[in-house]
């Protein structure tokens, strides 16, 4: 009879402890992948002309895509911007006494336009942010302010929570409601000294009052 002695060829010991961990990365792995498919395939159907499968899960796709993934064909069939468009944002606050108070207007636009200004490398979210949750919103709703899909009540989350966040960024006191203004103005223009023109406003569109979670601190 043979003796085993234990050495190395015969040791196996270290080889069950190495096993969840394996299937823990396997299991990662496969995740990533798979959300990388999902990703890759609901951008697709949302980019691709409409067809019977987009139209079918145009709900999971919207819920995917909106509002960080959105995609456009504008890279390659630019859409100048027409107008110049000011939102502005004012905040309400009802005291426990029962007495409201109301603050002044906020320019955001002015905001973001003095960050990118002189910036040579201005950030996506001083530039786009606010502007595209503008269109975004005036996409879902048009001239009518009651929302009449999902898509529509993620919008205006999505625009209510941007100008909720900025405000209180920027001032101080408390409030829990929110109204949004929108000044549409015409492309400026120079006259024959190189001046800029102050343009009247096109269009003054008032937003309806939003409740916003309680923000800031008299």
């Amino acid at each position: 009879m043979e003796a085993h002695d234990g050495g190395p060829e015969s040791y196996s010991g270290d080889s069950g402890p190495r096993r969840p961990l394996g299937v823990g990365t396997g299991t990662f792995i496969v995740l990533c992948l798979a959300t990388a498919l999902i990703h890759v395939l609901a951008v697709f159907l949302h980019v691709a002309p409409p067809n019977a499968v987009s139209q079918l899960y145009s709900g999971p796709i919207n819920a995917w895509v909106y509002p960080l993934f959105e995609q456009n064909w504008r890279l390659f069939a630019p859409d100048p911007e027409s107008v110049n468009r000011k939102l502005s944002a004012r905040t309400r606050y009802a005291a426990p006494d029962g007495s409201v108070r109301v603050s002044g207007w906020f320019d955001l636009s002015a905001v973001d336009e003095s960050a990118v200004e002189h910036d040579p490398f201005p950030s996506h979210t001083a530039q786009n942010m606010l502007r595209r949750a503008w269109s975004s919103y005036l996409e879902a709703f048009g001239g009518d302010d009651e929302p009449h899909s999902e898509r529509a009540v993620m919008m205006r989350t999505y625009l209510r929570n941007i100008a909720a966040d900025r405000v209180a960024a920027h001032r101080r006191g408390s409030f829990d409601s929110i109204q949004l203004r929108v000044i549409t103005l015409p492309v400026t223009a120079s006259d024959a000294s190189g001046a800029i023109r102050q343009a009247a406003p096109i269009d003054t569109r008032y937003l309806p009052w939003w409740k916003v979670a309680p923000h800031g601190t008299d």
